[in-house]
């Protein structure tokens, strides 16, 4: 199985490859999201690791059953043959209604089939108020007219 476009990355296929991933996450299926990492891929994500396909995928599985409404943008940073680093910023509530903001940063490693093979991930979040929420699209893919985090000076 081969995820394109394939490492070496330049800048259109960079671009592309976030993209993709922006919206794979934001589909919120854990099955397909956990597709695109190889069966060994290695995360950091805060102060938790995962070793595996399967463990991405359970970890996706409580990620999105806890943060609910989850909405996400990532934008391109850097990338380099096999590799990419993006800032993204999502959004979501919990159970109780409590809306909250994410900043955070990755650095991916491909494998030469395209499928991601490490993400490290630092992420910072802070409650926000319903009428503070910028990202209010239907649930699922961002529209390609949706402003991004530049546009926001996220």
């Amino acid at each position: 199985m081969s995820r394109p476009p394939l490492p070496p990355f330049d800048q259109q296929s960079a671009i592309e490859k976030v993209r993709l991933a922006e919206d794979g996450w934001n589909s919120r299926d854990a099955v397909r999201v956990a597709q695109a990492y190889t069966l060994d891929t290695r995360w950091r994500n805060r102060a938790e690791f995962v070793t595996s396909r399967a463990e991405a995928e359970v970890f996706l599985t409580r990620k999105w059953n806890r943060e609910l409404d989850y909405r996400l943008i990532k934008e391109i940073w850097a990338f380099q043959g096999n590799r990419i680093a993006v800032r993204y910023a999502y959004e979501y509530h919990d159970d109780s209604g409590q809306w909250y903001r994410a900043y955070g940063n990755e650095n991916w490693e491909f494998a030469e089939d395209g499928l991601m093979r490490a993400r490290y991930a630092s992420i910072n979040e802070h409650p926000i108020t319903e009428a503070d929420r910028k990202f209010r699209w239907p649930l699922g893919r961002r529209p390609d007219d949706h402003p991004g985090l530049s546009d926001f000076g996220f």
